[in-house]
């Protein structure tokens, strides 16, 4: 007999397989000699008071083991000789709306302005050494999108877009550790992601679809108000149907659909700045103890959401166990994101604090206009730029120093490679942005003992949360509403906000061509 129970228990009890089963048997009222196999199927931390407990969903197996079948198997099919559908971009958005088209019978072709996930690596280590970007291979761009290699986290609270377990299955069957299926909070980690990202290439090209990289689209061909395909330099590619999931880093995209009086739409977002701690120290902050997370605990996570003038200030993009790195995608630019490998096993937690942004911030800070976020996040990436001094160096400032607008004459330990500068942000940042951020750290070390240490050091900027535009579509079918044919998808169209709904959006726009 299979059965499945919830149960809690101490990280230490949970290690114990045989104070599992006595835990199981106590609960199922049953001989534990009855339990035969036990499966955890669900699993999350519960740190909210001083005692953390492990809130497990385990599936029991009584007197014999039942073989359970996997629900779910992708059924691709070979589409070689059927209809192309062009998809732009081979981020989670484009690479599950091509796999999708292949369960329903259409080709996609995906179209990359980076490069493979393999020649992506190269690029990042070559960044490191020159100092100098490559403007189609980066973090932000190339095979997998910004997720490949900036963390590979998929939690999600977009659960009404779409199917997330389809999502996680399909990631699995693709290579992903089964641990993602069971996860609260799941995560692949850098190390792992670009080889699942490679294998989901390879069952596109190995079912008929196509993937092309370094093949930057510089235009759309319309005609008629419907969009007969795209040019990428002086090559045309003609289909009826384009799937646009470019990302939100692609601002040659946004103009290059404004020179044709594509509709565009502005929209809020969000920016801020990158904090890094000590990962010892978020572990004795977020499990109550002087000890740290001890031997059986994960490396402790955050997030804090307040309100500070009648706006979100929050932090984002949480990596414990991680690193800072360099998310610029050109010249003149200086953003940082976060990252964490499968194992979370550096010695610093890091997250974006950002703040909401819209259209009354926006004219404060003198942008207006269709593309004012846009100019807005250009601007603070160029003012950083020249504050670290070039040369992907980050400009920084101690916690407690940004909350008083003192100079850091000297910094703890950083994971940022390329290494920090010392500036006062409270000097060069827009007056509302530093006094929301402030406020909100400040209530925010309210609420954890410690959190404004020394040894905590915020990094800029972090200014590519989301996309400042959004590009409309129907609301059922998802084409854009005044160009037949094309479908804007993911986060580069406003619709997504992580790997999984993105993914899934992927998927609806692959549905709405069918």
């Amino acid at each position: 007999m299979y059965t499945e129970i919830e149960v809690r228990m101490t990280p230490e009890e949970a290690h114990d397989k045989d104070a599992v089963r006595e835990t199981l048997a106590e609960k199922l009222r049953v001989d534990k000699e009855r339990i035969v196999h036990a499966e955890i199927i669900r699993k999350s931390i519960d740190a909210r008071q001083r005692k953390v407990v492990l809130q497990l969903k385990i599936g029991v197996h009584l007197d014999e083991l039942e073989l359970k079948k996997r629900n779910f198997v992708p059924h691709y099919q070979d589409v070689s000789e059927r209809e192309p559908v062009l998809i732009v971009g081979a981020g989670p958005a484009g690479l599950f709306a091509a796999l999708r088209l292949i369960e329903r019978g259409w080709r996609p072709i995906v179209l990359e302005r980076g490069k493979c996930v393999e020649d992506r690596k190269k690029d990042l280590a070559r960044l490191y050494r020159t100092r100098e970007v490559d403007e189609d291979s980066n973090y932000g761009f190339g095979e997998g999108g910004a997720g490949t290699f900036s963390d590979g986290k998929l939690f999600t609270r977009s659960k009404k877009r779409g199917n997330v377990e389809r999502i996680l299955e399909i990631l699995v069957y693709h290579g992903a550790a089964e641990n993602i299926l069971i996860d609260a909070h799941p995560h692949i980690g850098t190390d792992k992601l670009p080889r699942v990202i490679g294998n989901i290439r390879r069952t596109i090209e190995r079912f008929g679809g196509e993937v092309r990289f370094n093949s930057r689209v510089t235009d759309l061909l319309i005609w008629g108000g419907e969009v007969q395909g795209v040019r990428i330099g002086r090559e045309e590619l003609m289909a009826r149907h384009v799937i646009l999931a470019t990302g939100h880093s692609a601002r040659d995209v946004y103009r290059m659909l404004h020179r044709h009086s594509v509709l565009i739409l502005p929209k809020e977002f969000a920016v801020g700045l990158r904090l890094e701690h000590p990962q010892e120290l978020i572990d004795r902050i977020q499990y109550h103890n002087p000890g740290g997370r001890g031997d059986f605990l994960p490396a402790a996570e955050y997030s804090f959401v307040t309100n500070v003038e009648g706006r979100g200030v929050y932090s984002f993009c949480m990596c414990p166990g991680g690193v800072v790195v360099p998310a610029c995608t050109g010249p003149r630019q200086q953003v940082v994101n976060g990252m964490s490998s499968s194992g979370r096993n550096t010695r610093w937690a890091n997250s974006a604090i950002v703040t909401s942004i819209g259209e009354q911030e926006l004219r404060m800070a003198g942008c207006d206009g269709l593309f004012a976020g846009m100019e807005f996040q250009e601007s603070l990436e160029r003012e950083a730029w020249v504050q670290g001094g070039g040369g992907l160096y980050a400009p920084a400032q101690r916690l407690p120093h940004f909350l008083s607008g003192h100079l850091s004459e000297r910094f703890p330990s950083c994971s940022y490679k390329p290494g920090i500068r010392s500036t006062i942000f409270r000097d060069w940042l827009p007056d509302f942005l530093y006094r929301r951020l402030s406020s909100g750290l400040r209530l925010m070390g309210r609420k954890a003992d410690g959190f404004l240490s020394e040894d905590a050091v915020l990094l800029g900027v972090e200014a590519r949360t989301s996309s400042p535009v959004r590009i409309p579509r129907g609301a059922e079918r998802l084409a854009h509403p005044e160009i037949a044919g094309l479908y804007p998808c993911g986060e580069g169209a406003g619709y997504a906000g992580g790997i999984v709904s993105a993914a899934m959006d992927g998927e609806k726009c692959a549905e709405s061509v069918v």
